[in-house]
């Protein structure tokens, strides 16, 4: 005999087999999805503070699990995050004391009643190089508004028909500021080309004792230069980039030291680096300087004549040339006085 079933049967029957699958274990939404999350994650319980954190946070806040849950300070060691949850803002961009990084910080209600996920995402080096970036602009408007305001008032003159000699003084001072733009322009050029990584290196194999005994020639430094290289120093690399960042170092040497000082050259072998430092015998650079010399524009002295101190661009190329040619450059102060500026290259690039 055919069997036939009312859909509540049906039902009653799917619901019985339904009964028997395996119960699937509750989700830990912080532990697993979380965890492995790029931003770091605090989860706090009102009244008992930090009761979690993800891998980013333990690593950066050098959290111990097993001393959870504990207070938020206990746990970051920084008051002003509990005034962000205290403040209860959603959004908000906090400068660490004891970490001395800037984080951004983004509130959302927890999983539970009474909790809160605190995500912070580290963005010092972005602040960093929005400030490098505010103070480029700045300082590029600076070293072009002096050539440019100097060759109007040249130009201003000339068409006052002044005499003959006044005349070719305004004109010759058009031309010099003319060059000085040039010369800034082909520096930028320069570097655009070094960071996009158009600029080609061809490696020759060549004496570096010989390479710094032509620079001090051709360069004319205009007072003594001591030099202690080892015999035979050889060197493979691209020559020319080589020679243009070395002669940065020298003419800068010669710039910010007095008259009659005298220039320490020194080229030695430290394990697979070859090193070529340039001393000067001058005031010297502050340590909070030294990192920064290498920005462009960056100006330790800004009260220097421009045509003494230059734009401020020649470290930066220095640096970047170093970096073109697989090595690395870097400042400090001599033990008996002036500053010391290194070139450290593989023996073979």
């Amino acid at each position: 005999m055919e069997r036939s079933y009312t859909p509540a049967v049906i039902w009653d029957r799917r619901r019985r087999v339904d009964d028997v699958k395996p119960a699937v274990p509750p989700v830990n939404s912080f532990a697993e999805v979380l965890e492995d999350a790029p931003v770091m994650a605090l989860l706090i319980q009102t009244g008992s503070g930090v009761i979690d954190a993800n891998d980013a946070a333990r690593a950066f806040f050098e959290i111990d699990p097993a001393r959870l849950p504990a207070s938020l300070v206990e746990v970051t060691l920084e008051g002003r995050l509990v005034d962000v949850l205290a403040a209860a803002e959603t959004y908000a961009e906090v400068n660490l004391v004891h970490h001395r990084r800037t984080v951004r910080c983004t509130l959302v209600p927890g999983p539970r009643p009474r909790q809160t996920l605190m995500f912070l995402a580290d963005i010092t080096e972005l602040r960093h190089l929005a400030t490098v970036r505010q103070e480029f602009v700045a300082n590029l408007v600076h070293e072009l508004k002096t050539p440019l305001t100097s060759l109007r008032l040249a130009a201003e003159s000339l068409m006052g028909d002044p005499a003959l000699a006044d005349r070719k003084r305004f004109a010759a001072r058009v031309v010099k500021e003319a060059d000085l733009l040039t010369k800034i322009i082909d520096n930028l050029r320069q570097l655009g080309d070094i960071e996009t990584k158009s600029m080609a290196v061809e490696t020759t194999q060549f004496d570096l004792g010989e390479l710094v005994r032509e620079s001090v020639v051709r360069l004319g430094i205009d007072r003594p230069v001591n030099t202690d290289m080892p015999d035979a120093l050889t060197i493979t690399t691209d020559r020319p980039k080589l020679v243009q960042a070395f002669d940065n170092l020298l003419d800068n040497a010669a710039k910010f030291s007095p008259p009659g000082t005298p220039i320490d050259i020194h080229g030695e072998i430290a394990g697979s680096e070859i090193r070529l430092s340039v001393r000067d015998h001058g005031p010297g650079i502050s340590p909070e300087h030294w990192s920064r010399v290498f920005e462009r524009f960056y100006k330790v002295d800004r009260a220097r004549p421009r045509e003494a101190g230059g734009f401020g661009l020649g470290l930066a190329i220095t640096k970047h040339l170093v970096q073109v040619l697989g090595g690395r450059i870097w400042t400090e102060s001599a033990r008996d006085g002036g500053q010391v500026f290194t070139i450290a290259l593989p023996r073979n690039s």
